[in-house]
C-alpha cells in the first residue's frame, strides 16, 4: 500500500484530491509527537517553577505592603496564564495527532477545503484554512 488516495468535495463543489503515503504520514506524526513532548516538558517545567515561586512568596511575604502583594499577584497570574497557554497548545497538538489518525489532518473543519501546506508548515496543528480562520477572528 504505497499511496492512499481519497477525494473530497469542498464547499465550491470541486473535488480535491488528497495523496499522502504512509511515509509522509509517519513523518508528520513523528514531528507532531516530538512537538507534543517539547510542549509537555515546557508545561511541566512551568508548573514546577510556579510551585517553587509560590513557596518562596509564602515564606517571604512578611512585611509586604499592598503594592508588593499586588505585584506578586500580578506575576502569579502571568505565570498561570503562560501555563494555561502551554496546556492549550498541547491540546491542539493532541487533536492534530487524532486528526492525522482519522485521515482528516490537513482539511479545514469548517469548509472541508484542503489547508495549504505552507499554513501547516507554519502551524502544524491548524484545523481551519486561512479564509475560515480569518472569518473566525473577525467575530
Amino acid at each position: 500500500m504505497a499511496k492512499v488516495t481519497e477525494t473530497r468535495s469542498g464547499s465550491n463543489g470541486v473535488a480535491a484530491e488528497r495523496v499522502r503515503d504512509e511515509t509522509e504520514t509517519e513523518q508528520i506524526r513523528q514531528a507532531l509527537v516530538a512537538r507534543l513532548s517539547e510542549l509537555q516538558a515546557e508545561y511541566d517545567q512551568a508548573l514546577s517553577e510556579i510551585t517553587e515561586l509560590q513557596r518562596e512568596r509564602l515564606a517571604d511575604s512578611a512585611g509586604d505592603d499592598q503594592a508588593d502583594t499586588g505585584t506578586k499577584t500580578f506575576e502569579r497570574e502571568q505565570e498561570i496564564t503562560l501555563a494555561n497557554t502551554l496546556l492549550e497548545r498541547i491540546t491542539q497538538v493532541e487533536r492534530a495527532i487524532d486528526r492525522l489518525g482519522s485521515g482528516n489532518y490537513g482539511w479545514c473543519e469548517r469548509c472541508g477545503n484542503q489547508i495549504p501546506v505552507e499554513r501547516l508548515a507554519a502551524f502544524p496543528s491548524a484545523t481551519l484554512c486561512v479564509s475560515c480562520k480569518q472569518l473566525e477572528e473577525r467575530r
